[in-house]
This record gives C-alpha cells, structure tokens and sequence, in this order.
C-alpha cells in the first residue's frame, strides 16, 4: 500500500483513551488520515508516546494514520498496580487501544490491517499481543531496538547501560535516580539533537521507580511466537546500541521466517531520532509492499 500524503494532524493533538480488561485507563494519541494504513506505535521502557518526537509523528502522520500508545503505568495512563508481569495483560491493554482507535484486522475492508512497531521493551509488549490474539489485526511487523524476552533468550540480550539500571534506576531517592539513569539516558542515543536527548532522559524520570522495577522483573521469552508468526517483519537496530545488543536484533531477525534486518550504522538505541530520513525511508519501503 502506498503513504498517505494527505494532510495530518499534528503531533500536539490531544490524547484520546481506552479502559483495559483490569479498569486501567490507558492513554494513546492518533494522528495521519483515517483512510491510510494504521502503524502503531509501542515505546519502551521508562518512556511514552512523547519518546518519538513531535518531528517524527508528524511526518509519519503523512504516511499512516498513527496510533501512539502510553503503556499503562507510563505517560498519560494510569498507574496501575498489577500487569506488569503478565503477557495475557499487556495483550488485553494493546487490543483496548486498537478497539478504541477503530482498528480493523487484516481482512477488514479499508486500510487493511496494522503494521505494529515495537521499540525497545516495546517489542515485549508486541511480542505479548500476537502470542495472546495472533496475527488478525496486524498486517507486519517491525521490531526497532527491541527484545523480545526478559530470560536468557538471544533476543533479550542488553547492554551495559540497560543492566546498570537495576542499581540504583528504581530508587526513590532523586538523587539516586538521576546519578543511575543519567548513564541509561546518554547510552540511548550516540547522535542527534539535544532536545530530543533531554526528553528520553526525562521520561525515564517521569516514570514512577515502581513501574521502572516491575517492568523488568518479570521474566518471560517469545521464541516460539516469533518462529510461528506468517506476517511480514522487518527488524531495525542500531549497530552502537548499549542498551538493547545488536544481537539480539539480529536473534529476532533470525527467529522470525522472512525478517528483514537492517542495521543502522551511525545510531545507538534510537535510530529513529538518529538517523531519521533512513528509518522512514525503510518503512515506506516495507508498507509498499504489505
């Protein structure tokens, strides 16, 4: 399917909401022509929809209608108790959103199904929901810095800068949390603007300590739904990322029949900040050809 180019809302739209399965109210932004192929948008860890940028929504917003989820416990949703360690959960909270954005499946007439992007810890979250609701919705798959396990799996392998969070990133002492996350948030990117590297390091702090430590004690892997899954896939990884190990972009590549993986040389754990006319050249290219 060809981009949109129709003209889009802009990224400082206001946010809409859904109710998961649990009452957790979970925030989402949409932004593009309703008419053109729905890309979802999944952060990562300690983040929110605001990680991708104003820049860069609006220019997806040209090509696709985006919606930009706040995972619960993250940005504008509520800050739930309970879910972070369940795959069941986190697929009931990703099916609220695109219920509530009116997302079609795939065999739906209309813009024919969602490419579901991932970053980060987002690939996790995605990972959950086609283990839990398969591939009905979802017409592709792109994975960007992303793992897919919280185990010993090859596609959950971190960096330095991701592992030294566990001491001191979950602290509730400021002090404590800024000196430990400082280190997560220069890991993040290796090039781009300062703004944009001061907002990733924000959200990492604007994220309760609680939420930052249940996300990562939880443990599970997604080898066998990444072998299983028919969708087309592309995998997306920065060659100097810290934080996610480029191995295990290559693992997931791997793992998933017909995956293409493109490695992006001059970026870190954010290539679409990094190296922005690349990232959306790629995904023009792999939604031309759903």
């Amino acid at each position: 399917m060809s981009p949109s180019t129709s003209p889009a809302p802009s990224a400082s739209s206001g946010v809409s909401s859904a109710v998961s399965s649990d009452g957790t109210v979970l925030a989402y932004r949409v932004l593009g022509d309703p008419a053109a192929r729905p890309l979802v948008l999944v952060h990562g860890w300690a983040q929110s929809s605001a990680s991708w940028g104003p820049e860069l929504l609006d220019a997806l917003a040209t090509r696709f209608r985006v919606v930009a989820v706040d995972l619960r416990g993250h940005g504008h949703s509520g800050v739930a108790e309970t879910g972070y360690d369940s795959s069941e959960q986190w697929a009931d909270d990703l099916e609220a959103v695109l219920d509530a954005a009116g997302i079609a499946g795939a065999g739906d007439a209309g813009a024919g199904g969602a490419i579901l992007l991932g970053w980060s810890y987002g690939g996790i979250v995605v990972s959950d929901y086609l283990a839990s609701r398969g591939e009905g919705r979802i017409a592709g798959l792109v994975l960007c810095g992303a793992v897919t396990a919280v185990s010993r799996s090859a596609g959950g392998a971190v960096g330095p800068a991701m592992m030294a969070v566990a001491d001191g990133g979950f602290a509730e002492d400021p002090g404590t949390a800024i000196a430990t996350l400082a280190g997560f948030g220069t890991a993040m990117m290796r090039s781009g603007d300062g703004v944009s590297r001061q907002r990733i390091f924000g959200l990492s702090l604007a994220t309760p300590p609680a939420v930052r430590q249940k996300l990562l004690t939880r443990r599970v892997d997604h080898d066998d739904t990444l072998r299983g899954l028919t969708i087309p896939a592309l995998v997306i990884h920065g060659e100097h990322d810290g934080v996610v190990l480029p191995s295990a972009g290559r693992a997931n590549a791997e793992m998933i029949p017909g995956a293409r993986h493109v490695g992006f040389a001059e970026s870190a754990h954010a290539p679409f900040l990094e190296e922005t006319p690349r990232f959306l050249a790629e995904l023009d290219a792999f939604a031309a050809e759903l």
